[in-house]
């Protein structure tokens, strides 16, 4: 049976960029061939079973040529697999998708083609240029700047000037000077303002305005990499007057999240809203206990039968009380907690409560295992009214789970402590964006911690990389004191909640920490 190919646009990097179609498509995928001008957060998307393949495609480095490409195309397909053609902007604009096709329709390979956000009109546009606009021009033009190797340009530069409408060329850098001084030959007035932009919608975008006289040196002085587009017209002056990116608290920012996959997801939608470059390092992964006995013993002794009661049940992570509760609702329901009180260390786990219908009894001051374990003590022993009746506590967790919260727990007089542990936490790094280059590099700004264990978890990814560079910020005391004693810098935030650490993370950024 044939499998399926879908030829999906990227846009230029900025995840939130990607289409709602496009997304669909991809967490679907078998098998992804994508592009070296993918963004890395929108690579962090492709599911993980999913088979990558690399093929590297940009201006003068390809690691696959255009025909094997097609070629791996037609195979995936031919063994019934869904496969992803994942490219950069849009695959039908310079982004020879019409080629990889044609291999398609001769073996009778059904696909469909998703439409992407080109960089044409984006990177201007986060650039504060408008590509049209009444006041200046009517039209615009998009040009590749790429030629063939051994030809000359096929670019009438005089019908170009004529048009008087906004110029766009994409893949030009390399030609940068022979592009001007194709449009100052061919009568383009050498004041006409001119822009090239390097790198829009990512954290490394940058802007240099100057005119068509100009640019090539401005650029050069300005040191400006590819990938950069070029834009001509007179809507390049407006750029200093609605120019919006650089506005945003973490704008220019690459940080790096270490939650666990399962729980980046709100932590990097509000960075985002900041302006930030997100990488998501899953750091720590969780992999639940199968036929747990412990668990199903404990379960049975607190809640089945005449004896059976639980005073408290203490959860300290979204995780345990996500895995606590499917095991427990396979031979209970919710009305079996009826007489228990439970505790959460954090919002989070309060959150993760909800939505089995749950409401959290007590949430410590500070989110760590030791507030959580003495503020939690300090309320049992307030509201008891006779020592001789045992306290029953379950506290079902991660089996590394923090010793404090048990020690400050069993100080209370007579009381019954089941630490069971649910699932074991596993480190893990990600198969496509390399975060360790960055790291060395000294190309991630800040990295986000949430727990001690994602601080270990990011120091075993990055094992052989001198870390002491890194800048932490961290959710909370326990946190912070694991981040010290592996040499990073480390700020913490006011507060162990995600609003306080984002805003600890805007507060780095503003006073250029």
């Amino acid at each position: 049976m044939s499998g399926k190919v879908w030829l999906v646009g990227a846009g230029p990097g900025d995840r939130g960029l990607l289409t709602l179609k496009g997304l669909d498509v991809l967490q679907a995928a078998e098998v992804v061939v994508y592009d070296a001008l993918v963004g890395e957060e929108v690579l962090t998307l492709i599911p993980e079973e999913a088979e990558l393949i690399n093929v590297g495609k940009r201006a003068g480095n390809h690691i696959m040529v255009q025909e094997d490409i097609n070629r791996v195309l037609l195979e995936k397909a031919q063994q019934g697999k869904r496969v992803v053609r994942l490219k950069g902007g849009d695959p039908f604009l310079f982004g020879r998708g019409g080629e990889e096709l044609e291999l398609l329709v001769e073996n009778d390979i059904p696909y469909e083609v998703v439409p992407g956000v080109t960089s044409a009109f984006a990177v201007p546009a986060y650039n504060g240029i408008p590509v049209t606009h009444r006041d200046f021009t009517s039209s615009v033009h998009i040009i590749t700047g790429h030629k063939r190797k051994g030809k000359e340009y096929d670019i009438d530069f005089e019908a170009l000037v004529r048009t008087k409408g906004t110029l766009i060329f994409l893949m030009g850098i390399a030609a940068l000077e022979s592009i001007m001084e194709g449009l100052l030959t061919a009568g383009m007035n050498p004041e006409k303002p001119a822009a090239v932009l390097q790198q829009g919608t990512t954290a490394s975008q940058r802007r240099v305005v100057a005119t068509v006289s100009t640019l090539k040196q401005a650029a050069e002085e300005a040191g400006i990499q590819t990938p950069a587009i070029i834009v001509v017209g007179d809507v390049c002056g407006l750029a200093e007057q609605f120019y919006w990116y650089e506005k945003r608290p973490l704008a220019g920012k690459r940080v790096l999240v270490t939650r666990p996959k399962d729980l980046q997801s709100e932590m990097s939608a509000r960075l985002r809203k900041m302006g930030a470059e997100v990488m998501e390092l899953p750091a720590i992964g969780t992999v639940p206990y199968e036929n747990n006995t412990a668990l199903e013993k404990s379960v049975a002794a607190l809640f089945e039968g005449e004896s059976g009661r639980c005073d408290w049940l203490v959860f300290t992570s979204p995780t345990g009380v996500k895995i606590f509760m499917e095991e427990f609702l396979k031979e209970h329901d919710v009305r079996s907690l009826g007489g228990t009180k439970i505790a959460v260390i954090g919002r989070g786990s309060a959150k993760a409560l909800k939505n089995y219908g749950l409401k959290a009894d007590f949430i410590p001051s500070v989110y760590d295992g030791e507030t959580l374990g003495r503020e939690l003590a300090e309320k049992i022993r307030a509201e008891r009214t006779a020592v001789s009746e045992p306290v029953r506590i379950l506290i079902p967790r991660a089996a590394i789970g923090n010793k404090e919260l048990t020690d400050a727990l069993g100080k209370i007089e007579n009381a019954e402590i089941a630490d069971i542990a649910t699932y074991d936490t596993v480190y893990t790094s990600s198969t496509v964006v390399d975060e360790r280059a960055y790291v060395e590099r000294g190309d991630v700004d800040y990295a986000v911690f949430t727990s001690a264990s994602t601080v270990k978890g990011f120091a075993a990814a990055m094992e052989g990389i001198d870390i002491k560079n890194v800048k932490a910020v961290c959710i909370g005391r326990q946190t912070k004191a694991a981040a010290d004693a592996l040499g990073m810098q480390t700020k913490m935030a006011v507060k162990a909640t995600m609003d306080a650490l984002v805003d600890a993370v805007c507060e780095a950024a503003e006073q250029n920490w």
